[in-house]
């Protein structure tokens, strides 16, 4: 059994202009000790996802159909007591931006130990030193003292730091991270990303990155999703990803990225803006956006083509090159 199982997932927020489709279709699993890096540019719905999986949305916000189970147990609708049980304790998350996600007028110590005495049933004494514990953890030198500090005493990597001791002080089965090196320079986030190697070996936990870094997907993921206009239009393994791309979308991000064969080069970037989510198209959503595109991907949505055991894309070009090979033959 899976430790998660996401299902035909769907969440929308409903506004007064209309329904917004936020995450439209999402199915996936998540073994134990693996790194799930779920992928695409901003309002793809990589975060809507995973806080659908905590059932944080916001106040317009709601899951419309679809299941979630956390070893077996379905989460979709279940009880406010019991996904108090699950957050924190099973499945952690590592905001965005941690000066927003830390309370400024609180001491680093007292955020550390709140979320600790909240999830377990230590005394303060024990809070206090599993705080310390997990500080020395993540590298934080002098942990005693920082307890006591406040966020704007610590630096951006720093603060990130006590963001990523704050999620695992419960000792969580999953580790949700959302973009957690975003606006830190590359030295840091080098720092970070080697630390959560190094936490998730130790520790034995799974992780869920999420990133329009694909740099950050080559270093820690074993699956790659990639997201576009709210669903999935690929998956597979990294080496999949990166070295046979099959949905036009993934080429494109695959075309954006500097390697050391494009130096002296212009990048190529995706052309157009992100898809309305209130008014989508009938077909592929990424076909105004694509240059290969045919009369086919506009009237109706690409199906889901399992290219290997590991690889599946939904991309009417696929079609396109086996009717072609076919033919060839």
């Amino acid at each position: 059994m899976s430790l998660l199982e996401v299902s035909d997932l769907h969440t929308s927020f409903f506004t007064d202009e209309g329904e917004v489709k936020a995450v439209n279709g999402v199915s996936f699993t998540l073994e134990k000790n693996k790194v799930l890096g779920i992928v695409g540019e901003s309002g793809s719905g990589k975060s809507v996802t995973a806080y659908s999986i905590l059932q944080i949305l916001a106040g317009t916000g709601k899951i419309v159909s679809g299941s979630i189970k956390y070893n077996g147990q379905e989460l979709v609708g279940a009880k406010e007591s019991v996904m108090n049980g699950i957050r924190g304790n099973k499945i952690s998350i590592i905001f965005q931006d941690p000066m927003t996600s830390l309370n400024p007028t609180y001491t680093i110590g007292r955020q550390l130990m709140e979320a600790i005495l909240l999830h377990t049933d230590r005394n303060r004494q024990q809070a206090f030193d599993r705080a310390v514990e997990m500080l020395k953890l993540v590298n934080v030198n002098e942990p005693e003292k920082r307890m006591k500090q406040y966020p704007y005493e610590f630096s951006g990597g720093m603060r990130q730091r006590v963001m990523i001791a704050m999620a695992l002080a419960c000792e969580p089965d999953i580790l949700i991270a959302d973009e957690p090196t975003t606006a830190l320079d590359v030295t840091i986030q080098a720092g970070i990303l080697e630390l959560m190697k190094d936490i998730q070996k130790k520790e034995g936990m799974a992780i869920i990155m999420i990133t329009h870094d694909l740099g950050v997907v080559a270093q820690l993921c074993d699956e790659v999703i990639v997201m576009y206009a709210g669903g999935i239009c690929e998956r597979g393994t990294a080496d999949d990803i990166f070295y046979h791309p099959c949905h036009e979308y993934t080429k494109g991000l695959m075309r954006s990225i500097p390697t050391a064969k494009t130096g002296g080069q212009r990048l190529q970037p995706i052309t157009g803006t992100p898809i309305d989510l209130l008014n989508m198209p009938k077909g592929c959503p990424f076909a105004p956006r694509c240059d290969a595109a045919m009369k086919v991907c506009i009237q109706r949505p690409a199906p889901k083509k399992q290219l290997s055991d590991s690889h599946a894309a939904a991309c009417w070009m696929n079609e396109k090159n086996t009717i072609k090979k076919a033919v060839e033959e």
